[in-house]
């Protein structure tokens, strides 16, 4: 399976696996294929309209003019930066659920990877299958809890994360209480919307 060959919005390449028989993701298809539609509308827009105040020599015009409008809207715009969630399985599972609820908000910039979770499979089965989640992904994102700091699970996604190079942020997933911040997990953040969309976007 090839890796899709969408950009994300920071200019690069998505890590995700492209469908079958095509060169996108299933979460870059659509937004591809409305740039396309756009990125041609453009042209024959901007081609008219060249023509209209340059009458002879108005169609390059048009089209060098609205190439360069085009070539703006190259695919990026539009996509969201695709999140990992690592939790305190034992304790937290709740936050997982209020990240994804928040990440389908329309002016949400990131979107969840998928992922299989320990209770379904095999411990050594999920650490694989974490892994290649992360690897999906471009930020790791850690909800914090009152055990977070010592759940293995969430260790090892961390370590993953670091092995891959991957941008790692943490936050707070409650309000009250005192947290620990995960081991080589960065710094600690405040768990508000501005806060995700600013280390999210």
């Amino acid at each position: 399976m090839s890796q899709c060959q969408a950009t994300t919005k920071k200019k690069k390449r998505c890590l995700n696996n492209a469908v079958s028989g095509g060169r996108f993701c299933q979460l870059h298809q659509d937004t591809v294929d409305g740039t396309s539609l756009r990125k041609a509308a453009t042209v024959v827009i901007g081609t008219i309209a060249g023509h209209a105040i340059f009458p002879g020599v108005g169609t390059i015009v048009g089209l060098a003019v609205a190439a360069l409008v085009a070539e703006e809207d190259d695919g990026s715009k539009g996509m969201k930066t695709s999140v990992f969630i690592s939790f305190d399985f034992e304790n937290d599972k709740k936050l997982k659920d209020f990240i994804i609820g928040q990440s389908k908000r329309t002016d949400s910039p990131f979107s969840v990877v998928d992922q299989s979770l320990k209770e379904a499979v095999p411990e050594r089965d999920w650490e694989k299958k974490a892994d290649a989640a992360i690897a999906r992904s471009s930020v790791v994102l850690v909800m914090v809890g009152p055990q977070t700091y010592k759940a293995s699970g969430v260790l090892k996604e961390v370590k993953m994360a670091r092995s891959r190079n991957k941008k790692i942020v943490q936050v707070i997933g409650y309000k009250d209480g005192n947290y620990t911040r995960v081991p080589d997990a960065g710094q600690l953040y405040t768990w508000n919307w501005e806060n995700l969309k600013k280390l999210l976007g």
